[in-house]
């Protein structure tokens, strides 16, 4: 478990307790009215019960690693709520495909399930930036308010836990590096998985050994990925 530093909130804190400020404002009053609205005059992913299932997976106190997406897969059956990850009833699109192939070259692991699920259960926040999309419609939802949300997600986490791996692939994901504490946390960037990216400096990055490696280092327990 990880307390807070400051001598006056030695507590451990919920994702309620975290983001009950942010969820009172009328910003996110009328950011979910909006989402709302979508799902009731669109076919929207992920269903509806998952758009929060990162932060369900993964409480606060548990949070060891951030992996930042930027918004849900748009086809059927994919999205489920955590970054990068997809239901077993699809095949691995190729940014998955992709990770789980550094996965294999980097520690020897090979993944027998899209659902990252496990990851998530273990302190692994897989993040999208926007949390919702639109069904066939990439990024669709970009502008409907979400990253100011998950923006200040990832200030809570950095503000206030310390020794928390970032992962941060591709131009999009290291945007939010400004929102990280350097000094407190191990921010890991590299190229995007997509196949668009994957040959300028993704494989190779060893990133799955060098988030464990700095977890150890800490005192931590590592990631069984």
């Amino acid at each position: 478990m990880q307390l807070y530093n400051s001598a006056t909130l030695q507590q451990i804190m919920t994702w309620t307790e975290i983001l009950t400020p942010i969820k009172n404002t009328e910003y996110f009053q009328n950011l979910w009215e909006k989402v709302k609205e979508e799902y009731k005059t669109s076919k929207c992913f992920p269903p509806k019960n998952q758009i929060f299932r990162a932060i369900e997976l993964t409480a606060f106190e548990d949070v060891e690693v951030v992996i930042i997406g930027q918004d849900p897969y748009h086809n059927d059956f994919q999205a489920n709520g955590l970054c990068f990850s997809v239901s077993d009833l699809v095949k691995a699109p190729p940014s998955l495909k992709n990770i789980f192939t550094e996965l294999k070259d980097d520690l020897g692991i090979e993944k027998n399930s899209n659902e990252l699920d496990s990851w998530a259960r273990q302190g692994v926040l897989l993040l999208n930036a926007t949390l919702t999309v639109r069904a066939h419609e990439p990024n669709s939802h970009k502008d409907l308010g979400w990253e100011k949300f998950t923006d200040f997600i990832i200030k809570e986490i950095s503000e206030k836990k310390e020794n928390v791996v970032f992962v941060l692939w591709g131009a999009f994901a290291q945007k939010k590096a400004s929102l990280i504490d350097e000094t407190k946390h191990f921010i890991i960037q590299s190229a995007h998985p997509s196949p668009f990216s994957v040959y300028r400096g993704f494989y190779g990055s060893r990133p799955f050994s060098k988030i464990n490696d700095y977890l150890k280092l800490k005192g931590k327990k590592p990631i069984d990925w």
